[in-house]
């Protein structure tokens, strides 16, 4: 009896020491899993957005006329201080549109805030006329 007794005190001591343990293990487990699904801006992560518009021509536009709203694109940092760097050259185009153009924005206010500026007014007076279908899309972290 006495060892049947020893057995079971032995037992419980190690079921209650382990608990303990295994419910600390089971919450890093779960403080993992939800930082794997809800993923953080990390510090390194840019703050920027990113302002993406895919475009198609009218038909009979003239490729000078084309070129003049892309160099105009290009210009727009140096026009508008919220606009830090623009792309325009294509490596790879999946979209059914023919140009596409990149410009990053130092913040969400400073896209905001660029709609309706004299910078945009001169770029679109080059670009609307000319301008088919686009497709614009901004992303941030």
């Amino acid at each position: 009896m006495k060892k049947i007794i020893s057995f079971l005190l032995i037992v419980g001591v190690f079921a209650l020491s382990s608990s303990p343990a295994s419910a600390q293990a089971e919450t890093k487990k779960k403080k993992k899993a939800e930082a794997m699904q809800t993923p953080a801006a990390t510090a390194t992560s840019p703050k920027s957005v990113i302002h993406i518009v895919t475009v198609s021509f009218k038909a009979n536009t003239e490729q000078a006329k084309i070129q003049a709203a892309i160099d105009g694109v290009q210009k727009l940092p140096a026009k508008y201080a919220g606009i830090t760097h623009v792309w325009t050259r294509v490596i790879k185009n999946q979209t059914d549109r023919s140009h596409i153009f990149v410009m990053e924005f130092a913040s969400e206010q400073a896209l905001k805030d660029y709609a309706g500026s004299p910078a945009q007014k001169e770029w679109y007076a080059l670009y609307e006329g000319i301008r088919e279908r686009s497709i614009t899309s901004d992303v941030t972290n």
